[in-house]
């Protein structure tokens, strides 16, 4: 480690905030999964966020600049990982996501490309100096993020290849994106879509996306999930039913309350005042983050740090606006708070990325 690099540039306010907020997860994992088959598994969670911090302090004292100059071995590995998974992938609930590894179990690859996506727009912009972007490095740019998102898209996993789109769409915007350009590429996407419907999406995401713009069709189906979840945050009230006391929870109304739908879960125990107390935390999360951006040491740690927070910043608002029914279920977690190992130990490591970009700001 450099001698000009120490632990008194990192940043142990963003570090409290975001072990708060994993604090409050692991409580309501515990209470979501209270007698029922998943009872004791906040335990492995307090494991995961303990492993994560580890991760995240080794993290941050590998330079990032010697990340970024390895990360097209990364990107070659990623691809490898994620033809791992169409050749030897377990397949669960219809989809191939997951690789089974032995003494570490379910390891899924479209987590760790996130992270591997925001090392090579960072890389990919760092390099560019031009003002504005030139059509053939939007396309570049665009291909190196394509690729793994149809092959995430092929499994099908049609939530994490998603969350790949804002991590392009940060590097574009910083990058120096044309207007027409951003224009242009809209309207491709808009002519694709019909495309997309027919041949891109599987009849459980069809079903998801219809039952999204009228839930109570279907109430009974395809429109449970999010009926009963708009119950829960409902039925909160102000201050909530207490732990372990939410009816649509305990009760088992409320499908998977440990996982994608943890806010609803929160909401109904703790009402309008804990649901606001959440979002106020990780609001602070994203203005500590971009705050780091802003003293980065290089335009590579700004696009870094900004990487990192498009991709919470899609992961919260789109969790928490698929509970209250203004989102389509798309099967993403809510970052720190969801039970899952893959996505707690990605989060991890892009804080600590975060925290290395940091601990540089004042090395000559």
């Amino acid at each position: 480690m450099s001698r000009y690099v120490s632990f008194r540039d990192f940043d142990w306010v963003l570090l409290g905030f975001v072990l708060l907020i994993c604090g409050l997860g692991i409580t309501e994992i515990y209470s979501a999964t209270l007698n029922t088959k998943f009872e004791g598994i906040h335990v492995k969670q307090i494991y995961w966020v303990v492993g994560g911090v580890a991760v995240m302090l080794c993290v941050s004292l590998v330079n990032y600049h010697a990340l970024m100059d390895n990360v097209h071995w990364m990107y070659g590995g990623a691809i490898l990982s994620l033809i791992a998974v169409m050749l030897f992938g377990r397949t669960y609930l219809g989809a191939k996501r997951w690789i089974q590894l032995p003494g570490i179990g379910h390891f899924q690859p479209s987590e760790w490309v996130k992270l591997i996506l925001i090392l090579a727009m960072a890389k990919y912009f760092a390099e560019y100096h031009e003002r504005e972007l030139p059509l053939r490095e939007l396309v570049k740019a665009g291909l190196i993020v394509l690729v793994p998102m149809l092959m995430v898209l092929r499994q099908p996993d049609l939530g994490t290849s998603l969350t790949y789109v804002p991590i392009a769409g940060m590097a574009l915007f910083l990058g120096g994106l044309r207007v027409r350009h951003a224009v242009i590429a809209l309207v491709l996407a808009a002519i694709l879509m019909p495309a997309m419907w027919n041949w891109g999406l599987k009849p459980y995401q069809k079903e998801r996306l219809m039952t999204f713009v009228s839930p109570e069709a279907d109430a009974k189906g395809a429109g449970y999930q999010v009926l009963q979840s708009k119950v829960a945050v409902g039925s909160g009230g102000i201050w909530g039913k207490g732990v372990t006391k939410g009816t649509q929870t305990q009760g088992q109304f409320l499908p998977v309350p440990h996982t994608d739908f943890i806010f609803a879960a929160w909401s109904e125990e703790h009402g309008f005042v804990g649901t606001v107390a959440v979002l106020l935390l990780y609001f602070l999360v994203l203005m500590r983050l971009i705050h780091n951006a802003q003293t980065a040491p290089d335009r590579a740690g700004a696009f870094l740090i900004m990487g990192v927070v498009a991709v919470l910043i899609f992961h919260i608002l789109v969790n928490v606006g698929m509970v209250v029914g203004f989102m389509p279920v798309t099967g993403i977690p809510l970052p720190l708070m969801s039970y899952g190992g893959s996505s707690v130990i990605f989060t991890f490591l892009a804080l600590g990325i975060v925290m290395n970009v940091r601990m540089r700001r004042f090395v000559n």
